[in-house]
């Protein structure tokens, strides 16, 4: 079990392939998958927590849960980062984000999220800490 945290920013090479942080490989291991995500970004997922999102999709009804299941895999890709620890980044997973060549890796928590920069800083205003603690109290998270 691993804690993913850290932004780094990267840009995309000529051939679409991202370095993927040094930090964020050590964790995760070789094998990685990435997807579509919330909120416009991507995700990545080392072997490990893919399998156990798969084990907790297989629990769950398909008629709960067949949309997400196509999203999800549907969209999926393994990658292997190269020996400069680069990833390659399909032509729809670089669409659906908007990356085309700034690329900000967030970690958080279970997984690494892939954002287009432009969409990060829209989707990351965190001026107001007065609001984020309102919002952590209301969830029941102390500080």
């Amino acid at each position: 079990s691993y804690m993913l945290m850290g932004r780094y920013e990267y840009s995309l090479d000529a051939k679409s392939r991202v370095n993927f942080p040094p930090k964020f490989r050590a964790e995760m291991g070789d094998n990685l998958y990435v997807t579509k995500w919330f909120d416009g970004c991507l995700v990545v997922y080392g072997e490990w927590r893919w399998q156990s999102l798969a084990e907790k999709f297989a629990r769950l009804p398909v008629t709960k849960s067949r949309d997400l299941r196509r999203i999800i895999y549907g969209n999926a890709t393994e990658v292997q980062p190269d020996k400069q620890g680069r990833i390659l980044l399909p032509a729809n997973l670089r669409e659906y984000a908007g990356i085309d060549k700034e690329v900000v890796s967030v970690g958080v928590y279970s997984r690494v999220e892939i954002w287009s920069k432009d969409r990060y800083l829209e989707n990351s205003d965190f001026d107001d800490m007065d609001e984020i603690a309102d919002h952590m109290a209301e969830l029941g998270i102390g500080i």
